[in-house]
């Protein structure tokens, strides 16, 4: 490599579409209709683009709670290989020791190769490592120095981590153990039908039944139910009978570094803070120029104004009203800033902020931040807020619609 890897910067920000965005630029991919290496919002654009599901789950020994899915969830990263016929080469096997020599390999053939790897079980993200869960995610790997390896994971700085601990987070999980992806750039000639299919299915993906799950729980049935179960009383997973004030409804605010909340879901696991709509209005203004076709430009200020709309939401569900709440997001930003940024000190001064979180938790468990009369207006402003969204990115999908006629 020219630099070394600690004076390198990278755009990607989600572990799929923003390592995949990395890879290509350090394989010096340039889109043809901008010059400039692939952007992330263009790859989401093709991966499927956004979407909304909405999940709540409580399992025996754990807090209920939401799971908020803001983009397409069904196996993008392969779609997006696909979609570009991206020259590619797969490695897999069931051996440490053959797992470091393919890497090795990788790495001397002048590759920057995709490697799968659990979240909780690489250092730099702090977490607290779990018998029975895990998130297996790819990376970049980008070199080696010594006993460590620089790899590039969602974070604007490439990260050190002991070769040992990537090797054990590699081989959590047997369906990507030891997987190492290398791949070459596109074909330019692919990316306007690769837009075109992305688009469509985005489309779908909020107006038909779901490849799989309940047809309720994605596009704008899921808005209609999500904003239904916050205000019923009576339903058996309705806010009122699964997040309780106290711990419950702390989680499903506000979440915690291992299982996100509503404003962490909206804020911090997506690629620009706000659900991802941001992102995918940018690339709705690329595509308007690769395709051609100006009225996606159009769609693209719906969800520009989806995007304010879902921050709004985030806000509201951490109310600045109640000193505690206010704090709770305070922290996540902060946590989540230090991360992207990488400054030194940066996993400490996390860490210190976990710590805070823990306490809050307990404080909220203890005696909730806001009255019985307060929760309840809360949630039915928080309902309201869904509608809204919903009808804005009906607009939207209806321009998206019209634009690819």
């Amino acid at each position: 490599m020219p630099t070394s890897p600690a004076d390198l910067e990278f755009a990607g920000r989600h572990y799929e579409t923003g390592s995949l965005a990395n890879a290509l630029a350090l394989r010096g991919a340039v889109a043809p209709h901008t010059g400039q290496p692939y952007s992330e919002a263009l790859l989401l654009a093709i991966s499927g683009g956004i979407a909304l599901g909405y999940f709540v789950f409580e399992y025996q020994g754990y807090l209920p709670h939401l799971a908020l899915l803001t983009r397409n969830t069904f196996d993008p990263l392969d779609t997006l290989l696909d979609r570009l016929a991206l020259p590619r080469e797969v490695c897999q096997t069931t051996t440490p020791k053959q797992a470091e020599a393919n890497l090795t390999a990788a790495l001397a053939a002048g590759q920057t190769p995709l490697v799968w790897a659990d979240m909780a079980s690489l250092p730099y993200n702090g977490l607290r490592k779990q018998a029975d869960i895990w998130a297996m995610i790819p990376l970049v790997v980008l070199g080696r120095a010594g006993d460590d390896y620089w790899v590039a994971d969602r974070a604007r700085r490439a990260l050190r981590v002991p070769a040992a601990d990537l090797l054990a987070a590699r081989g959590r999980v047997k369906q990507t153990r030891y997987k190492l992806l290398t791949i070459e750039p596109p074909d330019p000639a692919r990316l306007p039908a690769a837009l075109t299919q992305g688009l469509r299915q985005c489309l779908s993906l909020f107006t038909e039944p779901p490849p799989k799950g309940a047809v309720d729980n994605f596009g704008f049935a899921a808005f209609a139910r999500w904003a239904h179960l916050l205000t019923n009383t009576r339903h058996k997973q309705s806010w009122a009978r699964m997040f309780a004030p106290g711990a419950r409804l702390y989680q499903a605010l506000a979440g915690t570094p291992q299982q996100p909340g509503l404003y962490t879901w909206i804020m911090t696991w997506t690629t620009g803070g706000d659900a991802d709509r941001g992102v995918f209005a940018d690339a709705l203004d690329e595509g308007a120029k690769l395709l051609k076709r100006p009225a996606l430009r159009a769609a693209a200020k719906h969800f520009r104004a989806g995007a304010a709309a879902w921050h709004a939401l985030a806000e509201s569900a951490l109310p600045a009203s109640a000193p505690l709440l206010r704090e709770s997001r305070e922290l996540a930003d902060r946590r989540h800033a230090l991360f992207m940024e990488q400054a030194p000190g940066a996993l400490e001064a996390r860490q210190q902020i976990d710590a805070r979180l823990a306490e809050i938790r307990a404080e909220a468990a203890e005696a909730f931040p806001l009255s019985e009369a307060e929760v309840t207006e809360l949630l039915a402003d928080l309902s309201r807020q869904v509608t809204v969204i919903a009808a804005i990115e009906r607009e939207g999908v209806e321009a998206l619609g019209a634009a690819l006629a």
